[in-house]
């Protein structure tokens, strides 16, 4: 893990993803291992709004297929 400083932010990320999780892929139809990896994302295109935009989603790739799904993570 290493520490990613922007602005007055900090953020903790990681340099790869989670590997060998398993989890159901809905284009396989079957479990199939996965790369998994959270990223900041940021949702507005106005570029007067991208630094308030930014939230946390939980990507994940088969690692048989190569389909990624993107989840936020704070709709709750």
């Amino acid at each position: 893990m290493r520490w990613l400083h922007q602005g007055n932010n900090t953020m903790a990320t990681t340099d790869s993803p989670v590997s060998d999780v398993t989890e159901d892929c809905e284009h396989c139809g079957r479990s199939t291992p996965h790369d998994v990896e959270v990223q900041i994302l940021t949702e507005s295109r106005k570029a007067q709004n991208a630094e308030f935009s930014r939230e946390p989603y939980r990507v994940s790739e088969c690692r048989v297929c190569g389909t990624r799904q993107k989840r936020r993570m704070n709709n709750a």
